[in-house]
């Protein structure tokens, strides 16, 4: 299944590229996709979903599959919401929270899931 992803520091890019999938940027929102996706997104602000995420799935959430979702534990609470928001939203899982750009371990468990999806 195709990875549709957003990523602003490089965290999100850097695990897509070691997962061995076909891979979607979301740069601007107005990209279209015409298959099931998984997406990979980041946590912006305190727990919001990036607006350019948002955007994309206006148009495009009838082919999400699920969402991952990086994110930084400094942020309490808010730690990751952004796919928990999503996932409710879309009335889809959230699969997998991810710290940052995480570990090794966190790509072979990402790996995992995909696999089974």
């Amino acid at each position: 299944m195709i990875i549709a992803y957003a990523s602003r520091t490089g965290n999100v890019e850097s695990i897509v590229h070691q997962l061995n999938q076909d891979t979607f940027p979301i740069v601007t929102g107005t990209e279209k996709i015409n298959e099931n996706f998984i997406l990979f997104t980041y946590t912006d602000g305190y727990g919001d979903i990036p607006a350019e995420v948002e955007n994309f799935l206006t148009d495009n959430h009838s082919y999400l599959k699920g969402v991952i979702v990086s994110g930084d534990p400094g942020y309490g609470d808010a730690y990751c919401q952004a796919g928990d928001k999503i996932a409710k939203l879309y009335a889809i899982p959230c699969l997998y929270k991810v710290e940052n750009a995480g570990t090794q371990q966190d790509i072979t468990n990402i790996k995992q899931i995909l696999a089974d999806q």
